[in-house]
């Protein structure tokens, strides 16, 4: 066989393993994604509770909004991070993100008398678990449906299992679709947010596993 055919025939042999990597990796990619994503039913509860996030935080309030008119539950607890959003002329200010979600929850007809805000401020998923069970111990809740973005729901749900073993409450978990807010499992590597929603997760799973 001369050279050339040889080149050739190495170059394909070259390209055909290129792709076969490169399909490899975002199956990979994509399976990563959706391994991150938890739902656990539940059909009713005493309350629907919304994670923080400023990014997200809209999809997660549709969602909440959406559950709230199919009756799941009665009220919609918001939990609050202390972060602002962009500055809003009409209000002379830079409102807090959970005053967004109460907005679209009105918007989308929940009444105001059925949105709380919990308090002190949180930090951290598990300071939401945490004000979420002493909140539940002092209303007598016994369920709780917690609402979160698709690649936060296996952590979320992990980390309120652990808050609230031994409580009584039931926690059911409802991840947002991805597709609004959330890039899809199939595309999120082309997304600086997707990085940051889906590797930073994994960093984070891993932090709360060795903490």
């Amino acid at each position: 066989m001369s050279e050339v055919p040889k080149l050739r025939s190495l170059t394909w042999r070259r390209l055909l393993a290129a792709f076969l990597l490169l399909a490899a990796l975002w199956m990979f990619a994509w399976i990563a994604a959706e391994l991150l994503i938890v739902n656990v039913p539940l059909e009713k509860a005493d309350a629907i509770v919304v994670l923080s996030g400023s990014e997200t935080l809209i999809e997660r309030a549709s969602l909440a909004a959406q559950l709230f008119r199919e009756g799941r539950a009665p009220k919609i607890l918001l939990t609050n991070d202390n972060r602002r959003g962009g500055w809003i002329s009409a209000q002379q200010r830079n409102p807090f993100f959970y005053e967004g979600a109460i907005l679209e929850l009105r918007q989308q007809g929940v009444p105001e008398t059925a949105i709380e805000v919990l308090q002190p401020p949180v930090e951290s998923t598990r300071d939401e678990a945490d004000i979420v069970r002493d909140y539940s111990r002092q209303h007598q809740l016994q369920s709780v449906l917690v609402v979160t973005s698709a690649y936060h729901s296996r952590r979320a749900f992990r980390t309120f299992e652990q808050a609230l073993v031994g409580s009584g409450v039931s926690v059911g978990m409802r991840a947002v679709e991805p597709g609004s807010q959330t890039p899809r499992p199939a595309v999120w590597w082309l997304r600086a947010r997707g990085w940051n929603m889906v590797a930073g997760e994994y960093f984070k799973l891993a932090y709360y596993a060795i903490r």
